[in-house]
């Protein structure tokens, strides 16, 4: 792979600060009535420092006042955490069940590849090369800077809704210290209610009754109400303890920045995988187990034509990688300039992907018994989606273990916590970066602290009688349409405003990988185009959202369009701004500065931005302006150049 050195033989040596070798030396052509040297290209070659086997070794100076990963492996491993959290665990297995089981694997490892790993590529590159967040990378097309704040609102929605899932595993993993698991068996005053303890007097399943696992979760730990008609009522003090405790945990786990959180990392993203390994073990030497598997990968094929499948495909690959939530920025942002990305993006997804089939094999391994146990053959009637299916089907299948199922149950319920500091702690983080950005002087624990304070304010509304009720309605309005939206709109950006070329281009400066038409071609041409069709479906097929069948009321629905509105917003606001900034130029120029780069784009290190500007001028210099325009567009989609 060849690398540049840019020499000035009109003057002193130009001295490459840590730089890969781009195969190119060149020097300055005078010409007639100009005083500024035109770079030329005059040779090829190829050098590296002495020592160094791949040029993916040389690191290039720090970025001025910003923190850095302390190891490449707490990096990895904090993006192992951030993507294997709770979607993995509570919303794949029941999504791929809900959208054709089997076949639903075709099309989410279809979109895993078309978008997931492109735009999981796409962040990372973009957050390493400038070492900014979420919001000042946008100094790449200012006018869509109001898709970064944008992300702000999903975000903030996504971290306080995860942590009031954390604070309910808290309750479950206290309640499980008990010689007897409290959801085992009914109290007096439920009525129609089985035992999900087997062998009681009382553990037959009867038309019309509920488990002791659900009335347990519905009354005891939520107190929920039938609607919310009259309002969310009041707090459970309980778990609003549980939410303060999962809230100082993620302020300390962010306390220092990436300097902490890289070292809780190395728990937080191996543990699940033991625990997953251990219950898989269980559960699939449990009677009926075989069956559960079967009927999570058992194929309906006609679903495959449904769209309804395609949209819920690319909704969790989302959530899945957490793409288009700003994390991945968030995180790459920390990374040294010269860090070689392009193995990480392919560690990570695949080791999702994994992780969704593990999850979903150990899910429907216990349900499978589950359903043998209270003796029914059809196992849609005891799967939950959502929380029902974390802390309804699962504790009630837990509920049945012969051998010590308070210690399974413990280990579940911390599991749980545990990937939703993972989860939490990514959006949380990209929160504090995006302060940390505007105020770079301010005390990372003080931010974090105040972030913490207001998510824990923000979040007791999840506590409440009808928490779960806003629950839905925030991850609905605040989460899943908003980043439809937003994603679509990022991409378009800087694929097709910043240009495909420019961003390759950059890669290559960073890292020295030339980038493969696979990436490009996505980038370029399917991403847009798919994300654009199905947000026009999303549109089209508008839906009313219920839970659990029960209707929403018009004020509820009126709050959950306002938070859209305010997570969309932002995007014409800025482009009206930045082209009122530039109000003094002709429109064309105007339309022209607020949608190109600003003088702020660049690598952070100044040194490293003057190479960067200089190995820009040599791209320049080599382009042929007399190209015809579908020669160049497919020699940009297909790599066909020398970066």
């Amino acid at each position: 792979m060849d690398g540049a050195m840019l020499v000035d033989n009109g003057g002193p040596g130009l001295e490459m600060t840590g730089a890969i070798n781009y195969g190119y030396e060149a020097t300055p052509e005078t010409k007639e009535g100009t005083e500024t040297p035109q770079w030329t290209t005059v040779s090829l070659k190829k050098e590296q420092p002495q020592g160094e086997s791949t040029p993916q070794s040389i690191e290039a100076p720090k970025a001025a006042n910003r923190q850095e990963w302390d190891k490449p492996i707490e990096f990895l491993l904090s993006c192992i955490s951030m993507s294997v959290g709770l979607g993995n665990l509570w919303r794949f297995p029941v999504t791929a069940f809900e959208n054709g089981g089997g076949a639903f694997l075709i099309p989410y490892i279809i979109v895993l590849f078309v978008i997931g790993k492109p735009l999981y590529y796409m962040e990372m590159a973009v957050g390493q090369f400038c070492n900014l967040g979420p919001v000042k990378i946008w100094n790449l097309c200012p006018a869509f800077r109001g898709v970064g704040w944008g992300q702000v609102i999903s975000m903030t929605c996504v971290a306080t809704y995860y942590c009031s899932l954390m604070a309910i595993s808290v309750f479950y993993f206290c309640a499980s210290f008990t010689s007897e698991l409290p959801w085992s068996q009914c109290e007096e005053t439920w009525k129609n209610c089985s035992d999900s303890k087997p062998g009681s007097g009382n553990s037959t399943a009867q038309p019309g009754f509920r488990s002791s696992s659900e009335i347990y979760f519905l009354r005891t730990v939520l107190n929920q109400k039938e609607n919310i008609d009259d309002g969310i009522g009041l707090p459970d003090w309980r778990l609003t303890l549980c939410l303060l405790f999962a809230w100082a945990f993620i302020f300390i786990v962010l306390s220092k920045g990436v300097k902490s959180s890289g070292k809780a990392a190395y728990f937080t993203a191996i543990f699940p995988y033991i625990v997953l390994v251990a219950l898989l073990i269980r559960g699939a030497t449990l009677p009926g187990a075989v069956n559960g598997i079967i009927y999570f990968i058992n194929p309906r094929w006609e679903d495959l034509l449904k769209p309804t499948v395609w949209t819920a495909a690319i909704t969790q690959c989302f959530f899945s990688l957490n793409v288009s939530f700003g994390s991945v920025i968030f995180y790459s942002s920390y990374n040294n300039f010269r860090h070689n990305y392009h193995r990480d993006v392919w560690i990570i997804t695949t080791l999702d992907t994994f992780t969704s089939l593990l999850a979903g094999f150990t899910i429907f391994s216990i349900l499978g018994n589950l359903a043998y146990e209270l003796g029914v053959e059809d196992i849609r009637s005891v799967v939950q989606g959502g929380t029902g299916l974390a802390f309804v089907s699962y504790p009630d299948a837990i509920a049945k273990f012969k051998t010590i199922p308070q210690l399974f149950s413990v280990l579940f319920f911390l599991m749980l916590f545990v990937l939703g500091i993972g989860s939490a702690v990514s959006v949380t983080g990209a929160l504090v970066t995006i302060y940390k950005d505007f105020h770079p002087n301010a005390k990372i624990w003080k931010v974090t602290l105040i972030i913490s304070i207001i998510g824990f304010a923000s979040g007791i509304a999840y506590v409440t009688q009808g928490g779960q009720f806003i629950l839905a309605l925030v991850d609905y309005y605040g989460a899943s349409f908003i980043v439809y939206v937003l994603s679509t709109l990022e991409v378009i950006a800087i694929s097709w405003v910043y240009g495909l070329e420019n961003l390759c281009q950059d890669i290559y400066f960073a890292i020295g990988e030339k980038v493969g038409a696979y990436w490009r071609l996505c980038w370029g041409i399917l991403i847009p185009c798919i994300l654009c069709v199905i947000l026009t479906y999303s549109f089209m097929n508008f839906i009313p959202l219920t839970y659990a069948g029960i209707p929403y009321p018009f004020p509820a629905h009126a709050f959950g369009i306002a938070l859209s509105t305010l997570g969309l917003i932002p995007v014409p606001i800025w482009m009206a701004v930045e082209l009122f900034r530039h109000r003094e130029k002709t429109f064309f120029k105007m339309v022209k500065s607020a949608f190109s780069p600003n003088e702020k784009w660049g690598p952070a290190n100044e040194k490293v931005k003057e190479e960067w500007q200089l190995y820009k001028e040599v791209c320049r210099s080599e382009k042929s302006w007399h190209e015809n325009k579908f020669k160049y567009v497919i020699r940009i989609l297909f790599g066909v150049e020398k970066r």
